[in-house]
């Protein structure tokens, strides 16, 4: 695949993310929560309407400078991701950083439009309620995910001029 496929495929991944999570969105907001209350979907599932006004969890919950502020580092560090998507050749790393960028884009869209982050997906169990969450937070989960398995699981490129050793013994056996 060409770099610019392989960049085309960062970007639409990007692109498509941010739709379904503003449709997602869109429809939390003005189909399924008015009023906002809580709909049980199943035992360890909930739908439920919240805005985050920081970071993950609720972290640096505040004030409407602080959303303008999260934004702001959002948009910068989107930045850096697409300068890192414009060099990588590899698609998974290309398609986890499109993951990551249209999550983080869907967040600062909402931030920009409401001040906050609108959450509505709620999972728990014996009492216990993950923080709610959205489509983009998923994206930017995931993409973190693959980001960190790649590191972590990917084989090094072998040099060009080098074939891997088959055989399963030593070097020239």
């Amino acid at each position: 695949m060409t770099r610019p496929r392989r960049l085309a495929l960062g970007l639409g991944l990007a692109l498509a993310i941010v739709v379904v999570d503003q449709i997602s969105k869109w429809w939390i907001l003005d189909r399924v929560m008015t009023p906002p209350r809580v709909i049980p979907v199943t035992p360890f599932f909930n739908l439920v309407m919240g805005w985050n006004r920081g970071v993950s969890f609720g972290m640096l919950n505040s004030d409407q400078a602080a959303a303008w502020m999260l934004s702001a580092l959002a948009l910068a560090i989107v930045v850096v991701l697409l300068v890192w998507m414009a060099r990588e050749d590899r698609a998974i790393c290309i398609a986890a950083l499109g993951s990551v960028i249209g999550g983080a884009l869907g967040n600062v869209i909402d931030r920009v439009r409401f001040g906050a982050v609108a959450d509505f997906l709620d999972f728990h169990a014996f009492g216990y309620h993950w923080p709610a969450f959205n489509a983009a937070d998923t994206a930017i989960s995931l993409g973190a995910l693959a980001l960190l398995a790649d590191v972590l699981f990917a084989r090094p490129d072998l040099p060009k001029n080098k074939v891997p050793n088959d055989t399963g013994g030593p070097p020239g056996s």
